[in-house]
């Protein structure tokens, strides 16, 4: 897992395209500008600006090795995951973040509510919405963090099947008051 620590870096992630851009690389793997402008609805030239802003952070690198002639450019993730500690950045910085990746996840579920896939077989009683109140120590909240973490990554890196869509799951902990 890569462990941003550099405010610039925390900063090229916390941007909303290029959020989408790594979401891409994460589920599609390596990928051309043009690809990835497609499946942004965005110019391939502002889809090229962003993909050199994250390598810059060191989130993504060229894979010239992909391409068949000099005319294509593919890029790919080092690390698919990401973390970074808050306390690390500036609040201004490490609240932006924050709000930015919360503000994708809504996006995605929202996208999901608002699709036909979401009422329909198969999905309709296979995808998951749960929420739960527990009494946990800071310790312990972090335990069921990591052994959270440990069932996803059983399921991650499954090979492609007709029948495995991409799946967006989101789980967060923490204190709250109902």
């Amino acid at each position: 897992m890569a462990e941003i620590r550099d405010e610039a870096v925390l900063k090229a992630v916390a941007h909303p395209l290029r959020r989408r851009i790594l979401d891409n690389l994460r589920v599609d793997g390596p990928s051309m500008p043009s690809a990835l402008a497609r499946a942004t609805g965005q110019a391939v030239a502002n889809v090229s600006h962003h993909l050199r802003v994250l390598a810059e952070a060191g989130l993504v690198e060229e894979a010239p090795e992909l391409a068949r002639n000099r005319k294509e450019h593919w890029w790919r993730m080092g690390d698919p995951r990401l973390t970074w500690d808050p306390a690390n950045f500036s609040p201004e910085a490490a609240e932006a973040a924050d709000a930015i990746g919360l503000q994708r996840q809504i996006d995605l579920i929202n996208t999901w509510l608002g699709s036909p896939a979401s009422r329909t077989e198969p999905w309709v009683h296979s995808a998951i919405a749960a929420d739960f109140w527990l009494r946990l120590s800071p310790q312990e909240l972090a335990e069921l963090g990591a052994e959270l973490e440990a069932v996803v990554l059983k399921y991650r890196n499954r090979p492609e099947r007709e029948d495995r869509e991409p799946v967006f799951l989101m789980s967060r902990g923490f204190p709250a008051r109902p």
